[in-house]
C-alpha cells in the first residue's frame, strides 16, 4: 500500500508501460484513472482492476489536445478527488531512419510524444496544488541517453522530455510537485516485437520487423534472459509516485538492462 490515498491519472494507461503502471498503482492503493484512445481495452483493464479490489475509471484521452487533457483531470477530481500523480506514457514512433522520415511523420511523433507530455503537465498542475503537491513522471527512452539512438523524430522528443522534465521540475517545486523523467531500454512489447497496428484509436505506428526482438536482445548487456517488462518500468514509477522518494525531483532515471552503457 505505498500509494494508499493517491490519486493517479495514467496517460497511455490501455496498453504497454501504462498499462504495468495503472495495474500495479493500483494494487498499492491508489485510484487510477486510465486515460487513453483505445476504449476496449482500458475498458478490459477497468474491470480487472475493479475485480482485484482496486479502484479505476476511463476517460478518453487525445494527448494532443488540450482540452481534452483539461477534460481528463476534470473527470479524475469528479471521480475521486485531485490528482496527486501523473504517470505521462503516451508515446509513437515510426523505425524509419533519416531517408524514410517524411515530415508528417516528424511533426506525429513530436505532437504525440513532447507536445502531449507537455499538456499533461500543463493540464495537472492546477490540481496537483489543490492537493499540496505530487509527482509526474515522464516516459522518456534511453534514446534520449545514447549518442544518435533512436530514429531522428523519436530521439529528438524523448531527449527534449529529458529537458523538459528537469524545466517543470524547478519551475514547480514551490509547489511541492516533483518532475522527473525515467528512460526505459528494449521493452517487451507488441511494438517491439513487430507487429503492426492501423486502429484510428491507437498509435502504434511501426513497420513489421520479425527479426526487432533478437536485435534488441543483442543490444542489452544485463544477463537476465529476457527484455525489459512493463513492470520493470512500473517498479521505477511507483517509487517516483510514492512518498519514498519525497526529495528526487529533476531526476531521469535509465532502466534499461545496461544497454546505454554499450
Amino acid at each position: 500500500m505505498r500509494l494508499e490515498g493517491k490519486i493517479a491519472l495514467i496517460s497511455g494507461g490501455a496498453s504497454g508501460i501504462g498499462r504495468a503502471e495503472a495495474v500495479l498503482f493500483a494494487r498499492e492503493g491508489a485510484a487510477v484513472v486510465i486515460a487513453d484512445l483505445q476504449v476496449g481495452q482500458a475498458g478490459d483493464l477497468v474491470d480487472e482492476i475493479t475485480a482485484a479490489g482496486g479502484r479505476a475509471a476511463f476517460v478518453q484521452l487525445d494527448v494532443r489536445d488540450t482540452e481534452a487533457w483539461e477534460a481528463s483531470v476534470e473527470f479524475t477530481e469528479s471521480t475521486f478527488g485531485p490528482v496527486t500523480i501523473l504517470g505521462n506514457n503516451a508515446g509513437t514512433n515510426f523505425r524509419v531512419g533519416w531517408d524514410e522520415q517524411t515530415p508528417e511523420m516528424w511533426q506525429t511523433v513530436l505532437d504525440v510524444n513532447l507536445t502531449g507530455t507537455y499538456l499533461g503537465i500543463r493540464a495537472v498542475v492546477p490540481s496537483m496544488r489543490k492537493a499540496g503537491g505530487g509527482s509526474i513522471i515522464n516516459i522518456a527512452s534511453s534514446a534520449a541517453l545514447k549518442q544518435g539512438g533512436g530514429g531522428p523524430a523519436y530521439a529528438t522528443s524523448k531527449t527534449a522530455i529529458v529537458g523538459l522534465s528537469r524545466n517543470a521540475a524547478l519551475a514547480h517545486a514551490g509547489d511541492n510537485i516533483r518532475v522527473s523523467a525515467l528512460c526505459p531500454g528494449h521493452v517487451d512489447t507488441p511494438f517491439i516485437r513487430g507487429s503492426q497496428s492501423h486502429s484510428k484509436n491507437t498509435w502504434s505506428t511501426d513497420i513489421a520487423n520479425p527479426d526487432n526482438y533478437a536485435h534488441r536482445m543483442e543490444q542489452q548487456p544485463l544477463a537476465i534472459g529476457r527484455l525489459q517488462s512493463g513492470e520493470d518500468i512500473a517498479y521505477g514509477a511507483l517509487y517516483l509516485a510514492s512518498d519514498e522518494s519525497s526529495t528526487v525531483t529533476g531526476a531521469t532515471i535509465a532502466i534499461d538492462g545496461g544497454s546505454t552503457l554499450l
